[in-house]
């Protein structure tokens, strides 16, 4: 197999992050941490400066002061907050530093995980995010990509998945997902919200296509003679993640130049091409690059740092669009009130706080953050989030004026007839001390009267007792449910 890898691009560093979105339990954010902070999480700051190089491995450090001034004030209190604050990107990491080999088919990698982290985010959102290091020496780039792939499929749905065993000291995990969540993030899985699956037949964990996280990677390619142009194929494998094939050949899932040019056309950042190139689409964000080794190791912090984030806050728009676009087609308009309330309340709360056109101070930064927003597609979504909620003010608006109408219409007929004629023809009876006996000698007028009469005072105090008992529960709710 190596001799059809003897013409093979190698990499001298193959660094990648694989992060796994979910959805938690409502109210069980404060829990979850109380359960981090037992299994050895720090929580991230940027005034802990001593974490600047814990997490990252040998040779890298991200610079807690650079990722503060990238990013505008409002999106760095939201991204890195001084205090527990329930809408902010709440970090907890801890150092794993494990050994690690991944047998495939076509071949075996040793790898080192480096550490952990676990975000919780507004909206019960959260990340999980393994920080991996290939620590083969000069690997082939066919090879590197052939991993990332099988890594980030969490539940094994291939041949080749079926074939990867992953090993850790004396364990042996079949999947990645037991490797993750009966390892590296024990503990995590109880509170993970599966009500968003209701209906699925095969999948098992939400907000994910085949089962497979995404990949963040920085591919740092070995000096190849004269060349510096990094060729489209190479550029497309990487985005696409095309490794290896059955045969243990290198494998790209495109074979029409005019498209694969087209294709990297649209996602590759090149403001630092030929040399470097960052490609981005919905399952991959990577920079791939022939710079010298302490370059390098710069383009690697920033993909550790400030473009790590940038991801994570692109990711969480286009998770957090898609769960109000799940609520709305979920909304059964005519009944579910309280959940148009909540809804209304959760896209504004969106639109105020978090989504915003402008997030980074430098420009290359912006710009990347730009490919990625287009990429994923968040501005139409939010458009089209912004067109729910102006329908649902306006049903909204619509039945409540409906309805209001409706009600008034009645208490009015009924306030005059019960006012007019009931209280005219058994007003004096009840007056002072109220004559029992001589009602036994009512009309049957009058006793409709008396009836209307009742029932008038009754209905006022009912109506009362309900309004007060809404005004109450919608407070409990909204003080329950709005919480994250």
């Amino acid at each position: 197999m190596m001799d059809m890898l003897s013409t093979e691009p190698l990499l001298h560093t193959a660094l990648l992050q694989f992060i796994f979105p979910f959805s938690i339990k409502q109210g069980a954010s404060a829990r979850l941490i109380s359960e981090l902070r037992k299994s050895g999480y720090t929580s991230f700051s940027l005034d802990k400066k001593e974490l600047e190089g814990a997490y990252y491995g040998n040779e890298y450090c991200v610079s807690h002061e650079k990722m503060e001034r990238t990013y505008l004030p409002f999106a760095a209190h939201l991204l890195f907050p001084q205090e527990d604050d329930e809408d902010s990107f709440r970090r907890f990491s801890r150092v794993n530093g494990l050994s690690c080999r991944m047998e495939m088919s076509q071949a075996n990698v040793a790898f080192r995980v480096l550490s952990t982290d676990l975000f919780i985010c507004p909206f019960q959102t959260g990340f999980v995010t393994l920080r991996v290091q290939i620590e083969e020496e000069k690997t082939p780039f066919s090879i590197a990509l052939e991993f990332a792939d099988r890594f980030r499929t969490l539940e094994n749905v291939s041949v080749q998945d079926e074939q990867t065993v992953i090993h850790s000291g004396e364990r042996t995990f079949s999947q990645v997902e037991d490797f993750i969540f009966n390892y590296l993030a024990e503990g995590l899985k109880p509170f993970l919200d599966q009500s968003e699956l209701n209906g699925a037949y095969f999948e098992t964990l939400p907000f994910f296509v085949d089962e497979r996280m995404l990949v963040q990677a920085f591919y740092g390619l070995e000096p190849e003679g004269d060349a510096d142009e990094i060729p489209l194929s190479m550029r497309y494998r990487a985005s696409q993640l095309d490794g290896l094939d059955a045969a243990g050949r290198p494998y790209i899932s495109a074979s029409d130049p005019g498209y694969i040019e087209q294709y990297c056309e649209e996602h590759t950042y090149k403001r630092w091409g030929p040399e470097t190139y960052y490609m981005t689409n919905e399952q991959t964000f990577c920079c791939i690059s022939r710079a010298e080794r302490p370059l390098a190791v710069k383009l690697a912090n920033q993909m550790y740092g400030e473009y790590y984030y940038g991801l994570l806050l692109s990711m969480f728009h286009k998770i957090v669009l898609l769960k109000l676009a799940n609520m709305h087609s979920r909304l059964r308009i005519n009944r579910d009130d309280d959940d148009i309330e909540d809804l209304i309340f959760y896209i504004n709360k969106f639109s105020a706080k978090f989504y915003f056109l402008e997030l980074i101070s430098q420009s290359q930064g912006r710009e990347i953050f730009f490919q990625l927003r287009k990429v994923y597609g968040n501005d139409a979504l939010f458009d089209e989030v912004k067109q729910t909620l102006n329908d649902l003010f306006q049903y909204q608006v619509k039945f409540q004026s409906k309805r209001r109408d409706m009600l008034l219409m009645i208490l009015t007929v009924f306030t005059v007839v019960s006012g007019i004629y009931g209280m005219n023809q058994v007003i004096d009876d009840l007056e002072g001390s109220i004559q029992w006996g001589k009602m036994l000698q009512y009309s049957l007028f009058q006793y409709f009267a008396l009836m209307l009469t009742f029932s008038g005072i009754v209905i006022s105090i009912i109506l009362t007792v309900r309004e007060i008992w809404n005004s109450i529960r919608s407070r409990r709710r909204k003080k329950f449910k709005y919480q994250n």
